[in-house]
């Protein structure tokens, strides 16, 4: 995996410099959060248990930010929310700094639409490079932008809680992310403000960015596909560890309106997000929560009768398998597709 990364990294860069497509203002702001990230690295020494500890709690913290903040509620709307609720995840996706809420979420919707196709911002056919990161470092492919304006934002901006972050973006963020970690231990144990803004703040941010970012790579790369063999996200257990519950993505892709995104509770998938979401349910601030499992029932009986009567399909790949849904278009693109 590590070799394919710099494969497809070296690949990409030399492709998109001379296209003249490379978004330097990005280039330049994750070199620096990397560089952040290895401050944190050789700040570990000198620095004091407390925070490392604050650092390894911030990872599900901000994990949920995304998680069951802007992925499940406001993404997919897979559930509604009272106003604290709203108003708590959003301060959790705020120290998690991927940028606003509305922004997040316009682009989900948009790879979701298009999945694997041109218009995909993360497209997985063109390489495990730029569906993990290199799809931010260069300018978004003409389709990108034209898929977003076919689909409807409405509900984002009527949020007044989204609305907030938004108007203050980037500037809460950041200061979510790396000076508020750096302030609590500063005043709680006596940290130094520095060791804790690189290890709490700058190793902690990029850690979580990887391990979000392996959703769109790792998962859409590597794994079982036994819901939907003809789509490119797959089961992968690994992913939901980091991820905290989001490596399910072939039920996931299957069933995006699904609070759980996946088919079982925590007890059979590593699922934190779906017990956060639950336990909020039970305190009366989460409500209508969506699930799939009916429709995963009723799909499975259907297969089972058409691989009875001898029907099969091809999978995104081309091989045969068992009775699904059509295949995807687009999976057999460039990995450098033309912008024009």
């Amino acid at each position: 995996m590590v070799f394919q990364l710099a494969r497809d990294a070296l690949s990409a860069l030399v492709y998109h410099y001379k296209e003249g497509n490379l978004n330097w203002p990005m280039i330049i702001y994750l070199v620096l959060a990397h560089l952040a990230a290895y401050m944190g690295l050789v700040s570990i020494p000198s620095c004091k248990w407390q925070t490392l500890l604050e650092a390894f709690i911030l990872w599900p913290i901000t994990g949920l930010g995304i998680t069951a903040g802007v992925h499940r509620l406001w993404a997919h709307r897979s559930y509604t929310a009272t106003l604290p609720y709203r108003i708590l995840l959003m301060l959790f996706n705020s120290i998690a700094n991927q940028g606003s809420i509305y922004h997040w979420s316009r682009d989900h919707r948009v790879h979701h639409k298009y999945s694997e196709t041109d218009a995909d911002p993360h497209n997985a056919t063109r390489g495990f490079f730029f569906a993990h990161m290199g799809w931010l470092i260069v300018k978004k492919h003409p389709k990108v932008v034209e898929g977003g304006k076919q689909l409807d934002f409405s509900d984002l901006a009527a949020d007044p809680v989204v609305r907030f972050q938004r108007d203050w973006d980037p500037w809460f963020a950041q200061f979510m992310c790396f000076v508020m970690p750096a302030l609590v231990a500063r005043y709680f144990w006596g940290e130094a403000f520095w060791n804790a803004f690189w290890v709490a703040g700058g190793l902690r941010y990029c850690l979580v960015l990887h391990f979000t970012w392996m959703v769109n790579s790792a998962a859409h790369l590597y794994g079982d596909h036994p819901y939907d063999p003809t789509i490119w996200p797959a089961e992968n257990p690994l992913v939901s560890v980091v991820a905290i519950g989001e490596g399910w993505h072939n039920w996931h892709h299957r069933y995006p309106y699904d609070y759980a995104a996946s088919e079982f509770g925590i007890s059979r998938q590593f699922n934190p997000t779906k017990a956060f979401i639950d336990f909020f349910a039970a305190i009366g601030m989460v409500s209508n929560r969506k699930r799939a499992t009916g429709a995963w029932a009723k799909l499975r009986e259907s297969r089972a009768k058409d691989e009875a009567n001898g029907k099969s399909i091809k999978d995104f790949r081309g091989r045969g398998v068992v009775q699904g849904t059509a295949q995807p278009p687009g999976w057999e693109q460039s990995a450098h597709p033309k912008y024009n």
